[in-house]
Order: structure tokens, then C-alpha cells, then sequence
């Protein structure tokens, strides 16, 4: 993963190594493209990392429009071990799964 930081992550995925090459890729782009000039890089997540090849495999004729349409195709196809804590919540105590709140209505 490069230094730069928190700035190429999203949603929990590093992307890092790749970022600037999606952004500047010429759209629309077909998956098959893309898997061959950037299947090797690496694609950061909680628990290691991932090739873009290894997420980004598809089935089909899929083509993208953007970087952004990139790298929401990726968020959908990790699996949930990737992008952090499972239960996590930012809505309050007694909102995770087991965990008891002293609000009431």
C-alpha cells in the first residue's frame, strides 16, 4: 500500500495502486480492459489484500463508465471480511448486535 494515507480509501478498500490509473482511464471501458492492464495491482482492505484481477472477476460483457462505477463494482464484490467490523454502528449504545441501551422513550 502506498503512504498516501486515508485519501485512496474507500469505504474500508485502499485503492491506492490503482487509483489514479482508473481516474485517468478513457470511459467507457470494458471489465476485460481493465482486468488486463491492472488485474495484478493490489487492492488494500482490513485483513490484507486482494488483486484487482481476484475481485474484479466477471461473467459477462461488463463494461464501466467510470472510475467511480470501478470501484463501487468492487466494494460489492469483496466479501464482507474486507471493509472492517462486522456489527460496527455509528447510531448509539444498545444499537450493535448484543449490546444492551439505557435510552428510553
Amino acid at each position: 500500500m502506498s503512504e498516501s494515507g486515508d485519501d485512496d480509501r474507500t469505504l474500508g478498500l485502499d485503492f491506492s495502486d490503482i487509483e489514479e490509473d482508473l481516474e485517468n482511464e478513457d470511459y467507457p471501458v470494458s471489465a476485460d480492459e481493465l482486468l488486463e492492464r491492472y488485474g495484478d495491482r493490489e487492492i488494500g482492505m482490513s485483513d490484507g489484500s486482494e488483486s484487482f484481477g481476484e475481485v474484479l472477476v466477471t461473467g459477462g460483457d461488463e463494461e464501466f463508465e467510470s472510475a467511480d462505477e470501478v470501484k463501487q463494482t468492487v466494494l460489492n464484490r469483496v466479501g464482507s471480511e474486507a471493509v472492517g467490523r462486522k456489527g460496527y454502528t455509528d447510531r448509539g449504545a444498545g444499537s450493535a448486535e448484543g449490546e444492551e441501551s439505557d435510552e428510553s422513550f
